[in-house]
């Protein structure tokens, strides 16, 4: 009998040591420059420092340069464009500072190129590498990424006026005014997460966990964050039924004022005392518009009871009338002057009262300029209004001139009754 041959087994590979990442490979290359640095003897340090000082010395005048021109360049634009609007300019404003700001980086970089190529460091060669490769796209990246996000900004914002210019109705111009702020938002937030995404994946980081675990947290915050929700889905509810614009004057919560802004959840009220009130969406339940589509004024009138009514009534029609006529009042009364005649009898006066219906928000204007005019044609016609007295009750002669008692005053007398 022959024995059982046992199988050989063949021996494993060496397991191949793991690849260095892109952080260590980053280190390493600046630990090799540093050395590299510390290895120069004084006098080749000494012209090298020197070097890079008249590089900085340059490079610093030609930005102070550079931004002297650019100065003067938005100063003749800002003369020039005088009666341009507001928006406009900061438009202007905000693409200069972006050209500053990619000015600026590019100087620096080509700054730090060759002040590497000073110290003995073969720029291209480390950029032409894996690690300056992978850096020269970060910067790519966080560039463009930057750039798109003020693009978008500017695209809609310029979208958004234009469509609003060319609308023919003032109450769709305002909706699309107070549109466009939400949509720039959302716009540059999305453009902001995909470049930080995409940063972090030039970076070596696996997006797939990063983007689950933020779903997980997106789900916590959720439940812990349903005001924040809620605040967002009726604004938007509110924006798209047309319930408010920005430009609108409204109250809310006992707050009236001009709309000034609407963000992603607040809406921010300006009252007549320069007075910001901002409320949440889910706070404003109940908003009172007194700007959408036309607005009134409602005067009521109290005259004194003394006036022949009749003749009170046509004189406060032809003051409406007149003012309807009226070449800088006029166009912004929309309908005829209504006299809606005697409204209640109180106790010392008559209240009448008229209205107006006028282009939103002229109803203030129009009706301090038919108050003013209504009181001289009161005073022409000699029309009486009611005045309030207030009765004061006389002191009696006995008793402010009756001297002051000294000591206690004596017990009263006793009386007895009469049988």
């Amino acid at each position: 009998m022959f024995a059982a041959e046992t199988p050989t087994t063949a021996a494993a590979p060496p397991a191949k040591p793991p690849e260095p990442g892109f952080t260590e490979r980053l280190v390493d290359s600046v630990t090799d420059g540093i050395d590299h640095i510390i290895s120069m003897g004084p006098r080749e340090a000494g012209m090298n420092l020197v070097a890079t000082g008249v590089v900085v010395v340059v490079a610093w005048a030609l930005v102070w340069g550079s931004r002297r021109l650019l100065d003067g360049w938005l100063a003749r634009v800002t003369v020039k464009g005088g009666d341009a609007p507001d928006r406009e300019e900061a438009r202007t404003q905000k693409a200069a500072r972006f050209t500053w700001m990619l000015f600026r980086l590019a100087m620096t970089a080509a700054v730090v190129a060759l002040v590497l190529q000073i110290w003995g460091i073969d720029t291209r060669a480390w950029l032409s590498s894996e690690v300056g490769l992978r850096l020269v796209r970060l910067a790519m990246v966080i560039v463009l990424a930057t750039g798109l996000v003020e693009l978008a900004g500017y695209t809609i914002n310029r979208l958004i006026g234009g469509f609003a210019r060319r609308s023919g109705d003032a109450r769709r111009a305002a909706q699309l005014r107070t549109l466009g702020p939400i949509l720039t938002g959302c716009a540059q937030t999305v453009l902001i997460v995909v470049g930080a995404l995409t940063v972090l994946t030039e970076l070596g980081l696996k997006v797939g966990p990063i983007l689950a675990s933020a779903g997980v947290l997106g789900i916590a915050i959720g439940f812990g964050a349903q005001t924040l929700v809620k605040d967002f889905l009726t604004g938007l509810f509110l924006i798209a039924e047309d319930v408010v614009s920005v430009g609108d004057n409204v109250e809310i919560g006992g707050f009236a004022g001009v709309v000034e802004a609407m963000t992603l959840r607040t809406i921010r009220l300006r009252d007549a005392n320069a007075t910001l009130h901002v409320f949440p969406y889910s706070e404003a339940q109940v908003i009172h518009n007194r700007t959408k589509v036309f607005s009134s004024y409602l005067a009521e009138i109290p005259v004194s009871y003394d006036n022949d009514l009749d003749h009170v009534l046509k004189v406060i029609q032809t003051v409406g009338d007149g003012l309807r006529k009226d070449r800088r009042f006029g166009p912004m009364i929309t309908e005829p002057f209504e006299v809606m005649g005697v409204d209640r009898l109180a106790d010392n006066a008559v209240h009448l009262k008229a209205r107006f219906v006028t282009v939103p928000r002229t109803q203030w204007d129009v009706g301090r300029e038919f108050n003013r005019r209504l009181k001289n044609a009161f005073d022409a016609e000699r029309i009486l209004t009611p005045v309030k007295t207030t009765p004061v009750a006389a002191q009696p002669l006995e008793d402010r001139h009756a001297p002051a008692m000294e000591g206690p005053a004596p017990p009263p007398s006793e009386t007895k009754p009469s049988t």
